[in-house]
């Protein structure tokens, strides 16, 4: 199975924030996503540390996946302005394919605009459990 090294901006701190919409980018493919849910617990172990988890639906902008729709689930810690994704898992749709992309570790921290939240910058890794039809390039085979 193939690893892809992702680097995300997201356009807005969805969660944190309680917006709704979410723009993913790396070096191949820009994404458009809606947060469909959010759900923010604070740790209990010291104040600022939260366990954030989001559902959520993307568009994929361009590259391989172009047009493929994305449903997932990410957990992450967040402790004040710096996070650690926990589990993160998505499945990619496309025309006569399908894809189940799993993040292996990843790290995020707030981005800042005049004192304000604006977005998140993170990075990470991702192996594709499973691919097929075609989408199956990004297991490294059927």
């Amino acid at each position: 199975m193939k690893q892809l090294s992702l680097c995300i901006v997201l356009s807005f701190v969805f969660g944190l924030l309680g917006l709704n919409e979410i723009a993913l980018a790396d070096s191949t493919r820009r994404y458009g996503c809606i947060i469909d849910g959010t759900d923010r617990e604070p740790t209990g172990d010291r104040n600022g540390r939260i366990i954030l988890s989001l559902q959520y639906t993307c568009r994929v902008a361009d590259g391989l996946l172009k047009d493929a729709g994305i449903t997932g689930l990410s957990v992450s810690e967040w402790d004040s302005e710096k996070g650690r994704y926990l589990a993160s898992i998505d499945v990619y749709r496309a025309l006569d394919g399908i894809a189940v992309g799993q993040v292996l570790e990843g790290t995020g921290s707030s981005v800042t605009e005049d004192n304000r939240a604006v977005g998140i910058a993170a990075s990470g890794k991702m192996v594709f459990k499973f691919a097929s039809g075609s989408l199956a390039a990004l297991s490294g085979g059927p």
